[in-house]
Protein backbone atom coordinates (compact mmCIF):
# COMPACT_ATOMS: atom_id res chain seq x y z
CA UNK A 1 0.00 0.00 0.00
CA UNK A 2 0.90 4.01 -0.95
CA UNK A 3 0.89 5.93 1.93
CA UNK A 4 -0.21 9.65 1.25
CA UNK A 5 1.59 12.77 1.47
CA UNK A 6 1.01 16.16 2.04
CA UNK A 7 1.68 18.61 -0.50
CA UNK A 8 -0.05 22.50 -0.55
CA UNK A 9 -1.46 23.14 -3.74
CA UNK A 10 -0.48 26.89 -5.33
CA UNK A 11 -2.99 26.30 -8.45
CA UNK A 12 -6.75 24.97 -8.30
CA UNK A 13 -6.99 21.49 -9.31
CA UNK A 14 -10.41 19.86 -10.10
CA UNK A 15 -11.05 16.33 -8.13
CA UNK A 16 -7.68 17.54 -5.96
CA UNK A 17 -8.82 21.20 -4.10
CA UNK A 18 -8.26 24.90 -4.06
CA UNK A 19 -5.10 26.88 -3.86
CA UNK A 20 -3.50 27.22 -0.67
CA UNK A 21 -5.27 23.93 0.19
CA UNK A 22 -3.30 21.17 2.44
CA UNK A 23 -4.30 18.04 0.81
CA UNK A 24 -2.96 14.22 1.11
CA UNK A 25 -1.86 12.95 -2.28
CA UNK A 26 -0.21 9.82 -3.62
CA UNK A 27 3.76 10.54 -3.52
CA UNK A 28 4.33 9.46 -7.48
CA UNK A 29 1.47 12.21 -7.97
CA UNK A 30 2.98 15.00 -6.62
CA UNK A 31 6.57 13.91 -6.97
CA UNK A 32 6.20 13.67 -11.17
CA UNK A 33 3.20 15.59 -11.54
CA UNK A 34 2.09 18.46 -9.29
CA UNK A 35 5.62 19.89 -8.17
CA UNK A 36 7.87 19.57 -10.85
CA UNK A 37 4.90 21.52 -13.25
CA UNK A 38 4.42 24.22 -10.19
CA UNK A 39 0.75 23.31 -9.21
CA UNK A 40 1.52 22.57 -5.57
CA UNK A 41 4.58 22.24 -2.79
CA UNK A 42 5.46 19.89 -0.35
CA UNK A 43 3.75 20.83 3.00
CA UNK A 44 6.89 22.17 4.88
CA UNK A 45 6.51 24.49 7.38
CA UNK A 46 8.05 27.69 4.78
CA UNK A 47 5.67 26.43 2.12
CA UNK A 48 2.47 26.42 4.01
CA UNK A 49 3.07 29.73 6.12
CA UNK A 50 4.20 31.13 2.24
CA UNK A 51 1.06 30.34 0.74
CA UNK A 52 -0.83 31.64 3.31
CA UNK A 53 0.51 34.85 3.69
CA UNK A 54 0.42 35.04 -0.07
CA UNK A 55 -3.30 34.56 0.20
CA UNK A 56 -3.50 37.21 2.96
CA UNK A 57 -2.22 39.54 0.77
CA UNK A 58 -4.24 38.56 -2.30
CA UNK A 59 -7.58 39.05 0.08
CA UNK A 60 -6.46 42.76 0.91
CA UNK A 61 -5.63 43.47 -2.52
CA UNK A 62 -9.06 42.81 -3.67
CA UNK A 63 -10.85 43.92 -0.54
CA UNK A 64 -8.86 47.58 -1.72
CA UNK A 65 -10.33 47.09 -5.19
CA UNK A 66 -13.39 46.72 -4.87
CA UNK A 67 -13.82 49.33 -1.97
CA UNK A 68 -12.06 51.87 -4.05
CA UNK A 69 -14.91 50.79 -7.46
CA UNK A 70 -17.42 51.05 -4.64
CA UNK A 71 -16.25 54.86 -3.96
CA UNK A 72 -16.26 55.35 -7.67
CA UNK A 73 -19.76 53.44 -7.95
CA UNK A 74 -21.29 56.29 -5.45
CA UNK A 75 -19.77 59.08 -7.58
CA UNK A 76 -20.75 57.90 -10.63
CA UNK A 77 -24.15 57.77 -9.89
CA UNK A 78 -24.51 61.13 -9.41
CA UNK A 79 -23.17 61.97 -12.93
CA UNK A 80 -25.74 63.40 -15.76
CA UNK A 81 -24.37 63.41 -18.64
CA UNK A 82 -25.82 65.69 -21.62
CA UNK A 83 -24.43 65.10 -25.51
CA UNK A 84 -25.94 66.76 -28.21
CA UNK A 85 -26.44 65.06 -31.60
CA UNK A 86 -27.81 66.72 -35.04
CA UNK A 87 -31.18 65.43 -35.72
CA UNK A 88 -33.15 64.96 -39.07
CA UNK A 89 -36.50 63.83 -39.66
CA UNK A 90 -38.73 62.62 -36.60
CA UNK A 91 -36.26 64.09 -34.42
CA UNK A 92 -33.75 60.50 -35.30
CA UNK A 93 -30.10 61.40 -34.87
CA UNK A 94 -27.73 61.39 -37.63
CA UNK A 95 -25.74 57.97 -36.26
CA UNK A 96 -26.12 57.34 -32.68
CA UNK A 97 -24.57 57.83 -29.15
CA UNK A 98 -22.39 54.51 -28.58
CA UNK A 99 -20.25 53.60 -25.04
CA UNK A 100 -17.13 55.39 -27.07
CA UNK A 101 -19.34 58.49 -26.96
CA UNK A 102 -20.10 58.13 -22.72
CA UNK A 103 -16.63 57.24 -22.82
CA UNK A 104 -15.49 60.44 -23.72
CA UNK A 105 -18.34 62.47 -22.13
CA UNK A 106 -16.85 60.53 -18.92
CA UNK A 107 -13.50 61.73 -19.88
CA UNK A 108 -14.56 65.40 -19.69
CA UNK A 109 -15.46 65.17 -16.23
CA UNK A 110 -12.33 63.97 -14.88
CA UNK A 111 -13.76 59.80 -14.99
CA UNK A 112 -11.17 58.04 -16.80
CA UNK A 113 -13.37 54.46 -17.98
CA UNK A 114 -12.65 52.41 -20.36
CA UNK A 115 -15.37 51.99 -23.26
CA UNK A 116 -15.38 48.22 -22.82
CA UNK A 117 -16.99 48.23 -19.74
CA UNK A 118 -19.79 50.51 -20.68
CA UNK A 119 -22.56 48.41 -21.53
CA UNK A 120 -25.31 50.83 -23.85
CA UNK A 121 -27.06 50.09 -26.69
CA UNK A 122 -26.72 52.75 -29.79
CA UNK A 123 -28.95 55.43 -29.47
CA UNK A 124 -30.82 56.67 -32.14
CA UNK A 125 -32.87 58.83 -30.73
CA UNK A 126 -33.97 61.83 -28.63
CA UNK A 127 -34.01 60.99 -24.81
CA UNK A 128 -33.28 60.37 -21.59
CA UNK A 129 -31.48 56.69 -21.16
CA UNK A 130 -29.28 55.00 -18.39
CA UNK A 131 -25.69 53.47 -19.19
CA UNK A 132 -24.47 50.56 -16.80
CA UNK A 133 -20.45 50.96 -16.61
CA UNK A 134 -18.95 47.20 -14.80
CA UNK A 135 -16.34 48.40 -12.27
CA UNK A 136 -15.12 45.10 -11.07
CA UNK A 137 -16.22 41.73 -9.50
CA UNK A 138 -19.87 42.37 -8.48
CA UNK A 139 -19.64 46.64 -8.75
CA UNK A 140 -21.57 48.20 -11.00
CA UNK A 141 -23.10 51.83 -11.53
CA UNK A 142 -25.67 53.23 -13.49
CA UNK A 143 -25.20 56.40 -15.66
CA UNK A 144 -27.89 58.70 -17.35
CA UNK A 145 -27.73 59.81 -20.57
CA UNK A 146 -29.39 62.90 -21.56
CA UNK A 147 -29.20 63.39 -25.48
CA UNK A 148 -30.31 66.31 -26.83
CA UNK A 149 -30.75 68.46 -30.41
CA UNK A 150 -27.61 69.71 -30.91
CA UNK A 151 -28.23 74.22 -31.85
Amino acid sequence: MARNIQVVLTEDLPNVGRSGELVRVRPGYARNFLVPRGLAAMATKDNVARVEHEQRVATARTAKQRSAAEALAAELGQVKLTIARTVGEGQKLYGSVSSRDVAEALAGLGHEIDRRKIELDPIKELGSFEARIRLGTGVDATVKVEVVAEE
